[in-house]
């Protein structure tokens, strides 16, 4: 069965809804469930991550309300204030649900790159890794030097990079930094990596064939066994469909890559995010221009 380990539901205007903003046509109106499974018909998909994509907390009990009534919905990456001083008892309250798998603090947005190590978040962070929750990191690469450090912070937390820390396709010039970094936190590993959300982040116009070097690059990088495939549906409409880039994952699969598909469209995240009982040792990692998408 193919895992999307990573797409979204929103409501305009309910919620704590911030984004999309009505510029932003094609995906400014609500995603519910139904939409959802629609979406996912005749395209193998059996099992999903619903990630937040509002800095609220109802939008996070919206999220976890929807997954409980949803089969299909595996697992939940919410949202709550990491930095507030209840944080540690909400994460406590929040992992009672079944369904919440970790957290996601909108690190793309938050003015200083390395809010995530100070000293304000990390008992929410120590309480996360107790509870066995991982972060979601939307990140740039400017961000990343944090993420790396971070492991050393708070070795038990389980990391994975969304959309690979959004390459930066628009400036040529930056890919060398992005490289180096990702595949430095590529040697730690409880690192893993989301192939996803790559089709908005090329620059108008620019080739998707493009995309191929930097998805060989966390290939080499992370392996299959930290690799997993994300739809970013719907966001992924503003620059294709959920099909066009599950067949262009597909395409890039079978060009010498066909013996890790199960690990990148399926097993790494049932592992990661504890899908259905799945064990932590049966892959989970351990420790030894852009647009605002989400």
């Amino acid at each position: 069965m193919i895992v999307d380990a990573h797409h979204h539901l929103w409501r305009i205007g309910r919620n704590g809804h911030e984004w999309p903003t009505p510029d932003l046509d094609v995906i400014h109106r609500d995603f519910e469930p139904a939409d959802l499974i629609r979406t996912l018909e005749g395209n193998d998909v059996s099992a999903t991550v619903l990630i937040q994509s509002q800095p609220s907390d109802l939008d996070t009990e919206w999220m976890l309300d929807a997954a409980a009534k949803t089969d299909l919905i595996k697992g939940v990456v919410g949202w709550t204030d990491l930095a507030a001083p209840d944080a540690p008892a909400r994460i406590r309250a929040l992992a009672r649900h079944p369904k919440l798998k970790g957290l996601r603090p909108m690190l793309q947005s938050v003015p200083q790159d390395d809010w995530i190590l100070t000293p304000e978040v990390r008992p929410a962070l120590t309480v996360m890794a107790d509870e066995d929750l991982s972060l979601d990191a939307l990140v740039f690469t400017r961000h990343l030097p944090s993420i790396i450090a971070l492991t050393q912070a708070v070795p038990s937390l389980a990391i994975v990079i969304d959309h690979g820390a959004k390459p930066p396709f628009a400036q040529p010039e930056d890919m060398l930094l992005w490289r180096s970094l990702m595949s430095q936190a590529a040697e730690y590993g409880h690192i893993a990596c989301k192939l996803s959300g790559l089709f908005t982040e090329l620059a108008p116009g620019q080739d998707r064939a493009d995309i191929t070097p930097v998805a060989d690059h966390l290939f080499s990088s992370f392996g299959p066994d930290r690799l997993m495939w994300g739809s970013d549906w719907p966001v992924v409409d503003l620059a294709g469909s959920y099909r066009t880039w599950l067949d262009w994952t597909r395409q890039w699969l079978d060009n010498g890559k066909s013996g890790a598909s199960d690990a990148i469209l399926s097993h790494t995240a049932q592992a990661f995010y504890r899908l259905n009982g799945h064990a932590e040792t049966q892959g989970r990692p351990e420790n030894e221009g852009h647009h605002d998408g989400r």
